[in-house]
């Protein structure tokens, strides 16, 4: 998993070409303006999905994974808390493997995200995502899934 500062996007984007086209969207992308929805970066390969939501007590949160696409989550505007952890030791509770989810019960760390962040997040990450940091806030986030 990988948390850092856009401006050093640079050191991720050549991991893949897949990982460079995702994050070529996020910076030449008024993220701003976009409206919520997906959008087609390349094919079912890389796809955005733009969305705004306010966050949540973390009782209310999921703890997430996926095994065909690496999510690059981008916070536009807001901050939230994400919780982060691997898959090692975690109970698995409900897949559907042609969404590319699974949710799973178990501890995680907690991590402030906040605009101008990204995080990327590999096969063996899970991640929590949408939990409030001190109360609830609106945010806007961009989630680039690049197809492994």
């Amino acid at each position: 998993m990988v948390i850092d500062k856009i401006e050093n996007y640079t050191l991720y984007a050549n991991l893949t070409e897949r990982l460079a086209k995702g994050f070529e969207f996020i910076k030449n992308t008024d993220l701003v303006q976009i409206e919520s929805g997906t959008y087609e970066i390349d094919n079912k390969e890389i796809f955005a999905i733009v969305m705004e939501y306010d966050t949540k007590e973390m009782k209310d949160c999921v703890l997430e994974g996926h095994t065909k696409y690496i999510d690059i989550q981008y916070i536009i505007e807001g901050v939230e808390l994400m919780g982060v952890t691997t898959k090692s030791n975690q109970k698995s509770l409900t897949s559907d493997l042609d969404k590319d989810y699974t949710f799973y019960e178990g501890e995680t760390s907690l991590v402030r995200i906040e605009a101008g962040m990204f995080t990327v997040f590999f096969p063996d990450d899970l991640h929590m995502p949408c939990i409030q940091a001190a109360e609830s806030s609106r945010v806007k986030k961009v989630v680039v899934k690049v197809q492994i």
